[in-house]
Parts: structure tokens; sequence; C-alpha cells
């Protein structure tokens, strides 16, 4: 298996009917160690900021690492390798 087979994305999820959210903070650096269930990045959708979690344990590698950055749901914001 490949690494990129290995990573696990970060996934901005379905919240309601928005079709994308803006990137408003990183709370973790690219290259360091989350666990699952970290709180990783703020969002913000036309009704709330939003935290998302790591979705596993490992190192963190920011795909979309720019604040007020819009990017659609469903898209990886990061990665996650074990």
């Amino acid at each position: 298996m490949t690494d990129a087979q290995e990573r696990v994305p970060l996934i901005v999820p379905q919240m309601g009917v928005v079709e994308e959210v803006l990137v408003i903070e990183w709370l973790v650096d690219t290259g360091s160690r989350v666990v699952a269930g970290q709180e990783v990045v703020v969002v913000e959708t036309e009704k709330a900021e939003v935290v998302l979690e790591a979705p596993a344990s490992g190192m963190l590698d920011i795909t979309v690492g720019v604040a007020d950055y819009e990017i659609p749901v469903g898209t990886a914001l990061a990665y996650i390798s074990p």
C-alpha cells in the first residue's frame, strides 16, 4: 500500500444546505501529531463557526492551509498519515 492510500482525509462534511465553508483558523500546525477526535480546524458557514475534528490519529498534512479560503463541502481540507 502506498502512503497516499494509507492517509485518511479530513473532509468538509455536509452541513444542511451549505455548499461551501470558509476556513477560519487551523488549530494544529502541518506536521503535528493529532489524535482521533482532536479539534484541528475552524470553518464558518453562513450561520455558524464549526470546529472539525481529526478523523484518525497520525501526522497532519494540511492541503488547504490558508485562512479565509472558501472550500466546497466534500473536499479534503487535509490528510492524516499514520
